[in-house]
């Protein structure tokens, strides 16, 4: 009986975890270091990135009447010897870019 019991309590350790973690990989934000790298792919599309940051804590934004939880960040690239930042809003959930903008 011991061994039975044992292998009824590993399997339902296993389906437990593998519950959980299905659980977690449905609500949990992507990392900013994520948000960032997919920002960057987007802007690298349309040249060379010389310089990137992004803020580690997620804020709100409104867009269109609808509310985002949102990563900020920017990139600067070199266009024509000078330098452009551009800010942009990154969903935390998704990962999509919700708004970029060229700042002054």
């Amino acid at each position: 009986m011991k061994a039975r019991n044992a292998v009824i309590a590993a399997g339902a350790g296993i389906a437990a975890g593998f519950l959980v973690k299905q659980q977690l990989d449905r609500y949990q934000t992507i990392t900013p270091e994520k948000a960032l790298k997919r920002a960057k792919e987007s802007f690298k599309k349309q040249g060379p990135i010389s310089g990137s940051w992004i803020y580690m804590k997620p804020e709100e934004i409104e867009k269109n009447g609808l509310l985002y939880n949102v990563y900020r960040g920017g990139v600067t690239r070199n266009i024509d010897g000078e330098n452009k930042q551009y800010e942009f809003y990154i969903d935390a959930d998704t990962g999509a870019v919700i708004d970029s903008a060229e700042t002054a």
